[in-house]
């Protein structure tokens, strides 16, 4: 049965990435991408364990600012983690879009940081957002962004 109690959302308040180096993760979204560093933090004990369910683990962590959107940066410590990240195409992955000017020139940027682009560029074809390059860059953690570059930024350059 479904409950038929109002319920609103007020607004998005972040993105999270779990990384495994918070240091090299901070220098990806600062000196890369030109985030700002909001602030930096640890956690851990019964609080961490009861939100996140990473019972027995600390946390280093980061906040940064880019295009107004707050990006969490996790460096979990003191858990078995997989070898192996998640691909983007698994249930349950997730992944971050930006808009972008020059979609050419981040993804040659972003390559020193070891972000790999899943392929090359493609123009969406139909709809709303026809023309609007996208492609998917995936991080040395498996995180996942995509970049697009819509029609009208590529013909004003």
């Amino acid at each position: 049965m479904t409950d038929k109690a109002n319920i609103h959302v007020q607004r998005a308040d972040h993105v999270g990435f779990a990384v495994a180096s918070l240091d090299e993760a901070v220098r990806f979204w600062v000196e890369g991408l030109g985030a700002r560093l909001v602030r930096t933090g640890e956690m851990g004990g019964a609080f961490l364990g009861q939100v996140t369910g990473a019972h027995g683990a600390q946390v280093r962590m980061a906040i940064v600012s880019l295009a107004d959107q707050t990006i969490e940066l996790l460096e979990y410590r003191g858990l078995d983690r997989p070898s192996v990240p998640g691909k983007p195409f698994d249930p349950g992955f997730a992944h971050l879009a930006l808009v972008v000017d020059d979609i050419a020139a981040v993804l040659a940027r972003i390559d020193s940081y070891g972000w790999r682009a899943q392929g090359t560029p493609q123009p969406i074809r139909s709809g709303a957002r026809a023309g609007t390059q996208v492609i998917y860059a995936l991080g040395p953690d498996g995180a996942t962004i995509e970049f697009m570059q819509p029609p009208s930024i590529a013909q004003d350059r």
